[in-house]
């Protein structure tokens, strides 16, 4: 009995309470808490407090996050935390600032439209009734949808977690906090509630396929490694000359799930659906900032854990790469949506952004000195890219008919000349799009580009140009439709789009990124330098 009883106790002495940084996790400790602050709110105050508090906490979080990371990125706060789950480098704090910064504005545009349709009361000009039967009705209800400010702050809080997770394990379980609360976003419109839905089911189902794939590598690679940490997977590849299968299938299954939140081809079908069906807000907020985590999380994994079998992934990942820019710049022009258009768009911005992914151009692979990391061109093309996008998106809920959202193309035919401020402004997103010089596109694509040349993969960045000028149609043919065309009507069975007087909220969001888009097309120097220091990762 004393044996056994000396036996438990030398047991109990060993285990060891984890050590938690909790200052350099809180800015996601903060967004999670507010999160289920949120979820609170919605269960115990009245519904005519619900909005105020929710924006309150849902902005108040926010701010207070970006501070404390601007601070421990100022401190020199860096390494492997929370028992070596998460790192804390450069790079995940440029992506948390990115982040956060993005989500605020997409939630403004929440805040202003109630999501889709919603209650406020927008007054088309020289209109008698402001927008559609259905914001009438929820206008006397007050039936706005409030719970998407916590649904979205727990997507950001898993948005957050993604790119900085150090093993596969916490990457997995960031995948799902991001992925289920936008699942449900997307299925929360009021126009349009069938195709809102129809698009939050296929976003479910191939989203949990891909899940699973994940998962499945991650189980694989485990078995190859023995740990799930990716500096200890790393580690295994260096140490042993063989290439397992379990290695190679594993690795093939980790990127289709991360490939599949990026939207790359041939994992984009959900895209355009997704896209056109989810409320505009919440497509905004998706392509933003689901981007950002998942390109983030896509640099860490195969960079860190895979940087040793780079020459068995890099052919694969130039296919994905070519295909994408081609599916996205063709399909792209056939598009007759506005928001199918910017779905397209998206794609073929993957496509752009995976040549300076693929080329892997950092300083243990050749670098040449002097030149953007492959990491730092992916920073400023995501900034540069998400600014034109959340501004765009909100020019499109300005753009209303009597049904609600305009998004048909022949509803904007002459919109040049019914508001001509708002055309404008639109084509200057578009133009970025293309990649026009003096836009943040320009330089962002200049970039990437700039990151592959390095690298040596000539070819691919002449085939990136030449698909880069394909896209650069379907943007200018909408430039053209807006101020050169009359518009048909009869033939689509569309109404014109009329602007609507948005309020301070979605002026807020498309101001900034009126402003970004054209300050880091003439002044990119700042952004490019904080980049710049993100270039490498914390091994």
């Amino acid at each position: 009995m004393s044996v056994l009883s000396s036996s438990v106790a030398a047991v109990t002495m060993e285990i060891t309470a984890p050590k938690i940084e909790y200052g350099t996790l809180m800015p996601f400790i903060l967004v999670f808490l507010v999160a289920c602050l949120g979820v609170l709110v919605e269960a115990l105050a009245p519904r005519t407090l619900r909005f105020g508090l929710q924006m309150l906490l849902t902005f108040g979080g926010i701010v207070v996050a970006l501070l404390i990371t601007v601070l421990n990125w100022l401190t020199g706060a860096r390494g492997e935390v929370a028992v070596g789950a998460v790192t804390a480098d450069v790079p995940t704090y440029f992506f948390w600032v990115v982040l956060l910064v993005f989500s605020g504005l997409s939630f403004l545009i929440f805040a202003d439209r109630k999501l889709e349709n919603g209650a406020l009361a927008f007054t088309p000009q020289g209109a008698a009734t402001p927008g559609s039967a259905a914001e009438q009705e929820a206008i006397t209800a007050r039936v706005e949808h409030t719970e998407v400010f916590p649904l979205a702050m727990f997507a950001l809080s898993g948005m957050m977690l993604f790119p900085a997770s150090n093993d596969l394990l916490t990457m997995f379980v960031a995948l799902e906090i991001l992925s289920l609360p936008l699942y449900l976003l997307c299925g929360l419109g009021r126009r349009r509630r069938l195709l809102s839905q129809e698009s939050s089911l296929k976003y479910f189902l191939l989203g949990a396929l891909s899940s699973a794939f994940f998962l499945y590598g991650v189980a694989l690679v485990y078995g190859y490694a023995g740990s799930f940490q990716l500096s200890d997977i790393a580690v295994a590849l260096n140490t042993s000359d063989q290439k397992d299968g379990l290695l190679l299938a594993g690795m093939a299954l980790i990127g289709v799930g991360l490939l599949f939140k990026f939207g790359a081809v041939p994992f984009h079908s959900w895209t355009p659906d997704v896209y056109a069906g989810a409320p505009t807000g919440v497509t905004a907020f998706m392509a933003a900032c689901t981007k950002i985590a998942a390109v983030g999380a896509l640099l860490r994994v195969f960079y860190v854990a895979f940087g040793g079998m780079r020459w068995d992934w890099q052919p694969l990942l130039l296919i994905v790469t070519v295909a994408t820019m081609f599916v996205g710049a063709v399909l792209g022009i056939t598009q007759t949506d506005v928001k199918r258009m910017l779905a397209y768009s998206s794609i073929a911005h993957a496509g752009f952004i995976l040549t300076a992914v693929t080329a892997a151009s950092q300083l243990g692979t050749g670098k040449p000195a002097g030149s953007l990391s492959s990491i730092s061109a992916v920073g400023f093309y995501l900034v540069a890219y998400g600014a034109a996008t959340l501004g765009a998106f909100g020019i499109v809920t300005m753009v209303r008919d009597r049904g609600g959202e305009a998004t048909l193309l022949s509803s904007w035919a002459g919109l040049g000349r019914r508001s001509p401020l708002t055309a404008t402004v639109f084509s200057l997103f578009l133009l970025s799009f293309a990649g026009i010089p003096l836009t943040s596109g320009f330089i962002g694509k200049w970039s990437v580009f700039a990151a592959a040349w390095a690298a040596r993969d000539y070819w691919l960045v002449v085939v990136a140009v030449v698909l880069s000028l394909v896209a650069a149609f379907f943007y200018l043919r909408v430039i053209i439709v807006m101020f050169f065309s009359e518009p048909e009507l009869e033939a689509t069975g569309a109404q014109p789009g009329t602007v609507v007087r948005p309020g301070w909220t979605t002026l807020t969001a498309v101001g900034v990124g009126v402003v970004a888009t054209v300050a880091l097309g003439v002044f990119p120097g700042p952004v490019l330098a904080l980049a710049q220091q993100a270039g490498e990762f914390l091994r």
